[in-house]
C-alpha cells in the first residue's frame, strides 16, 4: 500500500488489497457514527421557504466533529436575523461549528425575520445520509501492452492519479474512460485490469479523510467480531 497524496480532505492510495475487502471497507463508511443536526425548532420564519423545507436544508449542513464523538454527544446552534439579507450556515452560533460558512439557507426581504434553534445528535449513515462523513471509492489500474505507436501515445497523453510506469512490455497506468475506449478500438486485447487499485477517501469536512479510513476499518472489524461471536 502506497499513499499517493494526502490532505485533510482527500487521500489517494495505491494498493493491491483484495477487491472484497476494499468493497467491505467502502460500505462500512455508512456505519461510522457522526454528529449532525437532527432537530430544528423554528420560532419565526418570514422567508418564502416553508418550515419543513428550511428544516431539511439546515439538517444537511455538515457539522465539525471535533474530539471524541460518542453516542451521548450532543450540541446546539441558534440563529436570529432580520432582512434584507441572505441567511447562511455561518450565521449559526453556539457550541458547535459548521464546516462551511457560506451555504445559503434562505433569503429575507426587508423587515422579515427568522429565529431558529438547531439540535445535533449522533447517528450513522444507515439511519440518515446526513451522518455519512465522506466517500471511499476505487478503480483498477490498467496494464497496457507497449509497442503500438498510437496506443503508447494515448497512454502518455495523460497521467491520472499516478505517473505512468513501464514494466517490461507493459504500461501500468491510470486511464479515463475515453482513453480506455480509444485503446480498445485499436486493439482490445492490448489492455486489461491490473491487480492494483487506486483508492480514494474523500471527506465532507465533518471528519478528516484519514480518520474516515481508520474508523471505517474499525467498524468493519467490530462487525466481523460480532458475526464471529454469533456463530459460536
Amino acid at each position: 500500500m502506497e499513499i499517493v497524496s494526502k490532505t485533510p480532505e482527500r487521500i489517494i492510495i495505491r494498493t493491491d488489497m483484495n477487491y472484497s475487502i476494499l468493497n467491505a471497507i467502502r460500505r462500512s463508511v455508512e456505519e461510522v457514527p457522526t454528529l449532525a443536526i437532527d432537530e430544528v425548532e423554528i420560532f419565526k420564519n418570514d422567508s418564502a421557504l416553508y418550515d419543513e423545507v428550511l428544516a431539511h436544508r439546515i439538517g444537511l449542513v455538515p457539522i465539525k466533529n471535533d474530539g471524541k464523538v460518542t453516542s451521548k454527544t450532543t450540541g446546539s446552534l441558534s440563529l436570529k436575523k432580520t432582512g434584507p439579507c441572505t441567511v447562511y450556515s455561518g450565521d449559526f452560533k453556539g457550541d458547535l461549528k459548521v464546516v462551511y460558512n457560506s451555504i445559503p439557507l434562505t433569503i429575507l426581504e426587508k423587515d422579515q425575520e427568522i429565529e431558529i434553534v438547531a439540535h445535533a445528535s449522533v447517528a450513522s449513515g444507515i439511519e440518515h445520509t446526513k451522518h455519512v462523513p465522506g466517500l471511499i471509492y476505487y478503480r483498477n489500474l490498467f496494464e497496457v501492452k507497449t509497442g503500438n505507436v498510437k496506443i503508447d501515445s494515448i497512454v502518455q497523453e495523460r497521467s491520472g492519479a499516478i505517473k505512468n510506469e513501464k514494466k517490461g512490455n507493459k504500461w501500468i497506468c491510470d486511464l479515463n474512460d475515453n482513453q480506455v475506449d480509444e485503446i480498445k478500438k485499436i486493439d482490445k486485447d492490448s489492455i486489461s485490469d491490473s491487480k492494483e487499485f487506486i483508492l480514494f477517501i474523500e471527506s465532507f469536512g465533518m471528519i478528516e479523510a484519514d480518520k474516515i479510513w481508520t474508523r471505517a476499518i474499525e467498524t468493519l472489524q467490530e462487525n466481523l467480531e460480532a458475526f464471529e461471536k454469533s456463530l459460536k
